[in-house]
């Protein structure tokens, strides 16, 4: 096979390869080809199929009867902050009162804490989701909630990745505990002019105690005037606007959709917006699951994420939440790596991650397991042995 564009790798002895190319393989959604091969070009796919008919390459990865995916795209994460709040997760998960600050708490360290703090915080959890198969993340700010640290934590997160997410209106600064109206002014004006530069997406906490559906919809709209796309954190904690504003908005997500009527399922199904589901938040604060069944038997896109934060989804391993959402969501061991790869992808609204196909990003993960089940099957089990991203091998 000739090279114009870069090395040319082989990684042949798949026993299961995940393209999500329903046209290949046995196809499903997951367009599964068994004893398989895939052939990476500079940073790209260049084939995939069958291993014996792989065309010659510069070099050679025997797979040793392995499985190939995807990398997961995380979708959802909020990794630009300092601190943690351990002692407030001992007490949840103990039965015991705390009254410390919840987010606030977050706020005052992320204030505190120098750039080099925050851009060493952030790039640890990057590594650390790296080594479990994440190739592709998103990432907010959100704890910084004045325009300086908001536009830093923004700057600091687009020196590692493209989805970035302007989400000043995460709750109300508590400078701004009185004057709620003054807050939302300042998110959609001076904190916003010196936040749009560094995002690609604007976000918005639309729930009792944050934002309601008017003030959310200012936020969203002012957004998308600077050419920002929205996001909505939408119905974790109770019924409520956020769904439906989102798909108004068509934005691009509605993350968390935990409390649903069936007139937002209805209108998720109907529009573009993919319904993000972060099983680590029901999880770490022993909340109502997601009923992602539901949801995907009405026919929404469903997105797998960590919410990865310090306060109530502390994790950065999507194998964990496919553990979950397969466990205690409804999802089947497909659907769940489908919607943590090409769900998170379409989150994202991006073509080119999220599906192992010629032309797409070489972001693959080798997992040590005959097949992609074993991701539910064997939950907490570290299977990830494997990663390449834009073709490079990293892990």
């Amino acid at each position: 096979m000739s090279s114009t564009t870069g090395t040319t790798t082989v990684i042949t002895n798949i026993a299961s390869l995940v393209t999500n190319d329903p046209s290949l393989g046995d196809g499903s959604p997951l367009g599964l080809i068994q004893d398989a091969a895939v052939v990476i070009e500079g940073d790209r796919i260049a084939w995939t199929g069958d291993s014996r008919k792989a065309p010659a390459t510069d070099n050679r990865v025997d797979a040793g009867g392995r499985a190939v995916i995807p990398g997961f795209v995380d979708s959802h994460s909020h990794l630009v902050f300092a601190g943690d709040r351990t002692q407030e997760f001992n007490a949840r998960m103990s039965g015991r009162g705390y009254t410390a600050g919840g987010i606030r708490t977050t706020v005052a360290a992320t204030r505190a804490a120098s750039d080099e703090d925050l851009e060493r915080n952030l790039t640890h959890y990057l590594h650390e989701a790296l080594r479990q198969g994440t190739t592709t993340f998103e990432t907010k700010s959100g704890y910084g909630l004045t325009v300086e640290d908001e536009a830093r934590a923004l700057r600091i997160a687009a020196a590692h990745t493209d989805e970035v997410t302007y989400l000043g209106a995460h709750i109300v600064s508590p400078d701004y505990a009185d004057d709620p109206a003054a807050y939302v002014a300042l998110v959609t004006g001076e904190m916003l002019d010196a936040c749009a530069p560094y995002a690609r997406w604007i976000d918005v906490f639309c729930e009792k105690g944050a934002f309601d559906g008017d003030q959310a919809r200012a936020i969203l709209t002012a957004g998308k005037a600077k050419g920002l796309h929205p996001r909505v954190h939408a119905n974790q904690l109770s019924y409520g606007p956020g769904v439906q504003l989102a798909v108004e908005l068509d934005a691009a997500s509605a993350d968390h959709c935990t409390h649903l009527t069936d007139a937002d399922v209805e209108a998720l199904a109907n529009g573009r917006t993919v319904a993000t589901l972060l099983p680590g938040a029901e999880f770490s604060t022993r909340a109502e699951w997601p009923d992602a069944r539901r949801l995907l038997d009405a026919g929404v896109t469903v997105a797998l994420s960590t919410d990865c934060n310090p306060g109530s989804s502390f994790t950065s391993s999507v194998p964990f939440c496919i553990a979950l959402a397969v466990r205690d969501m409804g999802m089947t061991p497909d659907e769940a790596v489908w919607s943590a790869t090409a769900g998170g992808a379409a989150a994202l609204r991006r073509t080119d991650i999220g599906r192992l196909t010629v032309g797409a990003r070489a972001d693959l993960v080798l997992l040590d397991a005959p097949s992609h089940v074993h991701l539910a099957y064997r939950p907490g089990v570290p299977l990830v042995t494997g990663v390449w991203r834009r073709g490079a091998r990293e892990v």
